[in-house]
């Protein structure tokens, strides 16, 4: 049985309806750029993920890049994130000049590493003559952004005590975990709605998806939720008039609908991959796979949103070689990231080498991703994984 990695049209079955219709009442008021369908889609989003400001974006990079613009990220200064993620995360960084400062992650959750972010600020960095944190190379560390990779979030509430102590202000990057919740001191909330801002991303491959590029950048802030408009319109409010430098940032009105549209589906088929993830744990349990594979963990903590699972990555032993026969018997998978950021051609730069952060290297060589999207059948993941019991017992 052929098994795709994803397969968009099973859910566009679900929802053409709704986003035809949607993109037909748009195209009877010709307003494609901002307008009535990105703001109504801004306001739906913000309710949901219960933060203060939404502000759609071109996409999710340009969430993260508008973010770091407003806060006058700019030469001299550094954000400490994760060597283990899209590369967007860290090459935003550097196009504002900064320097991305790397931390390791955690074995299990392949999340930043609070032990690490603690440690690295304590005996890596210095105190300037007015405060502010110093790497290692000199720079002034400005925001930590913290990744909520796959789908699940990160130990929030020591990552917000470690910035509090710090003065560092938290920019979530949630773009793989729309929807996930967090169970922290203060409560219980939705990623993106933890730190002092957020930003997320609609390609067409994630839980919420649209039809192209597409992006939203969160925060708490009201002034700051002003900048971010300014920063996604060329700096302008009046037209033609520009208080600063910006870029071309604005969410299109036609992904706002198409978004939309499948917004008020999210919880259901972010229920529909954590069945799809439990029926994969109990297919490898049968199998007696608990030797040669590990199934992600979510946390502990009652909330049926901890994890979401934009994708489920297992640690294979033989990675490279299950990979290639599970392609070969047609069945979808992909490596989620072959090469950490900090040994990335581009940022040779930085100094950094291998050995650096083990965990981040540990798993660029032993993660590998199953198809988990929610129309999944159970049939196929029962084909999943006996392929894999046939390369690890023939």
């Amino acid at each position: 049985m052929r098994v795709p990695l994803l397969d968009l049209t099973r859910q566009h079955a679900l929802v053409k309806g709704d986003i035809a219709s949607r993109v037909a009442r748009l195209f009877e008021t010709q307003q494609f750029i901002l307008g009535a369908a990105v703001e109504d889609f801004e306001a739906a989003f913000r309710d949901f993920v219960g933060c203060g400001h939404a502000v759609g974006m071109s996409s999710g990079t340009d969430a993260q890049l508008a973010i770091l613009m407003a806060m006058q990220i700019g030469p001299g200064d550094a954000v400490l994130t994760t060597p283990y993620t899209f590369f967007a995360t860290a090459g935003c960084i550097h196009r504002m000049w900064a320097e991305p400062v790397f931390v390791d992650v955690e074995k299990d959750s392949l999340n930043l590493d609070p032990d690490r972010l603690l440690e690295f600020l304590e005996t890596r960095c210095t105190r300037g003559p007015d405060g502010a944190v110093l790497t290692p190379r000199g720079n002034r560390l400005r925001a930590i952004i913290p990744i909520h990779l796959f789908g699940t979030c990160c130990r929030m509430d020591e990552i917000l005590a470690i910035a509090k102590r710090f003065d560092l202000p938290v920019i979530e990057d949630a773009a793989q975990a729309v929807g996930a919740e967090f169970r922290g001191k203060d409560g219980v909330k939705k990623a993106g709605a933890i730190g002092d801002s957020a930003y997320f991303s609609f390609f067409p491959t994630k839980n919420l998806g649209g039809a192209g590029d597409g992006g939203i950048a969160v925060c708490r802030d009201e002034e700051l939720a002003a900048r971010l408009r300014l920063m996604r319109n060329h700096g302008m409010e009046q037209r033609y008039f520009h208080r600063e430098v910006g870029g071309n940032f604005r969410l299109d009105a036609l992904q706002a609908a198409v978004i939309h549209a499948k917004l008020s589906h999210l919880p259901e088929w972010n229920a529909g991959r954590r069945r799809n993830a439990a029926h994969y744990r109990e297919a490898f349990s049968k199998r007696g796979l608990g030797e040669f594979v590990t199934p992600p963990v979510a946390p502990d903590d009652g909330l049926e949103n901890s994890h979401i699972y934009h994708q489920y990555v297992i640690r294979a032993r033989d990675r490279d070689a299950l990979m290639a026969h599970l392609q070969a018997g047609g069945i979808g998978c992909a490596i989620y990231y072959p090469v950490p950021l900090h040994l990335q051609d581009c940022f040779s730069c930085l100094d950094y080498k291998s050995g650096d952060f083990p965990v981040a290297e540990a798993a660029s060589r032993e993660s590998l991703a199953l198809p988990i999207f929610p129309e999944l059948r159970g049939e196929e993941i029962e084909a999943v994984a006996d392929a894999i019991a046939s390369f690890y017992k023939p």
